[in-house]
């Protein structure tokens, strides 16, 4: 439940719990899955519905996206050969305003994972309310297999293809999994040339010589910690005391240890595809980053003891950080968690399944339509920049993140606690509900007049 009342403190130990890694493997994406990954968001709205008791007509409009676009980018590779790669954009709901998601490339990608990423952004951006409807793009692609040349030829054909569909009033791209501020240049340059005007507003997450936002890269590790801070206010526990595991070492982990070991608290654990390491007097984050860099592998990095990243999952610590893909948690392996809370950067790092498990157990978690809401957020102060023509100072945009997601996260927590439900059923209540509010005041509604 969300009343703090109903948590336990956890032992100051960190033990390790072998996982076994050909029992546990996180699950990929295939089509299949990836149905399965829709179905399995869609259902945490049935208890929504009922709770709220939202009008048939706003709940017909919620279970699909409002729009669905698959195209084929076709690529000059640096061989001279020419390479189709198969790419996706969902808007899933604009009540509340244009469509607002990041692009990822990522050789996974498929319509429902897209598709699942959108609901996602939809009810994110309601929770902490932003005036945007939820949107998503990917393209299925081994972007590191890619010459930099590629990936630019890449990213402006992915725009070429969806260009009728966004733009500043209807359709917001941003940069996601393997795609970056370099990235997001190119496909404004390419939107730009192809409207004959010039339109920052139309993709967020750009260089600052483009108009991006200062603040911008480290928003979604800021925010995450934001929630943390709160969360821990709550518990009345003490950054000192808190020690925290986090899976993940990209932009959004990186930051979000780096901000919560100047903040005071113990990140003992980190990990990257390769592998994880772990020291019990904390790690040093700016030294295995640079180790990384150096290495090209976490694991390699002399900061501490390596370990698998299924190892990091059943550490004994205050709280477990899940900053990788989705689906790192589910009904395979959610039973080694030994944590006592779970904070969720990633979008859909557990399923319902592993949800319902953790509940059971009275381990607490942090949403990520909650936690992850930063670089959204961020994204959105970038939108309000370009198109009133103004540059805010990077403390300015620190200052307003604060301020937002601090107020909002704190009516979730208080709505936790007062209706004694989860922190993910608080959230989701709170979004869907504005959701749900703006659907019906556009009409249509037979039983209304």
């Amino acid at each position: 439940m969300g009343s703090r009342k109903s948590k336990k403190k956890t032992s100051k130990t960190h033990k390790s719990s072998a996982i076994t890694s050909a029992n546990h493997a996180p699950q990929q994406l295939t089509p299949e899955t990836g149905a399965a990954l829709f179905e399995d968001a869609r259902s945490r709205l049935e208890t929504v519905f009922k709770a709220l008791e939202i009008h048939p007509d706003a709940q017909a409009r919620l279970m699909q996206p409002s729009l669905s676009l698959q195209v084929s980018v076709p690529v000059r590779m640096d061989d001279g050969s020419l390479k189709a790669f198969p790419a996706w954009r969902v808007q899933y709901d604009t009540s509340l305003g244009p469509a607002k998601g990041g692009v990822r490339f990522h050789p996974d990608v498929n319509q429902h994972e897209v598709t699942t990423l959108s609901f996602w952004m939809a009810v994110k951006c309601a929770v902490v309310g932003l005036p945007y409807g939820g949107g998503k793009g990917g393209v299925q692609v081994d972007a590191k297999a890619l010459s930099s040349l590629e990936r630019e030829r890449l990213a402006r054909g992915y725009i070429r293809a969806i260009a009728d569909i966004m733009g500043p009033d209807r359709d917001i791209p941003a940069p996601d999994v393997n795609t970056d501020a370099t990235v997001m240049g190119w496909m404004i340059d390419e939107y730009e040339q192809i409207r004959r005007a010039q339109a920052p507003a139309a993709i967020t997450g750009k260089p600052l010589s483009l108009g991006g936002s200062p603040g911008r890269v480290e928003a979604t590790g800021r925010g995450a910690l934001t929630v943390l801070d709160l969360w821990a206010e709550r518990e009345e526990r003490t950054p000192e005391e808190t020690t925290l595991a986090v899976q993940g070492f990209g932009n959004a982990a990186f930051h979000f240890a780096r901000l919560a070991s100047q903040r005071g608290y113990k990140v003992v654990a980190v990990s990257d595809s390769s592998g994880a390491i772990y020291h019990a007097d904390g790690l040093d984050i700016d030294a295995a980053k640079e180790d990384k860099q150096q290495h090209g592998k976490l694991s390699k990095s002399q900061q501490g003891k390596a370990m698998s990243g299924d190892e990091l999952l059943g550490l004994e610590v205050d709280v477990l950080v899940l900053a990788a893909l989705e689906n790192q948690l589910h009904r395979d392996n959610v039973d080694e968690v030994k944590a006592g809370a779970v904070l969720e950067i990633a979008n859909g790092p557990l399923t319902s399944e592993a949800d319902t498990a953790l509940e059971k157990r009275n381990i607490p978690v942090l949403p990520d339509v909650l936690a992850n809401t930063g670089g959204v957020i961020v994204s959105y102060f970038e939108w309000l920049q370009n198109r009133a023509g103004e540059k805010w100072h990077e403390s300015e945009v620190n200052q307003r993140l604060d301020d937002r997601l601090g107020d909002e996260a704190k009516r979730v927590l208080l709505r936790a606690e007062k209706e004694q439900v989860t922190y993910r059923q608080a959230a989701y209540r709170q979004g869907i509900e504005r959701i749900a509010e703006a659907i019906m005041a556009r009409g249509n509604c037979q039983d209304c007049r």
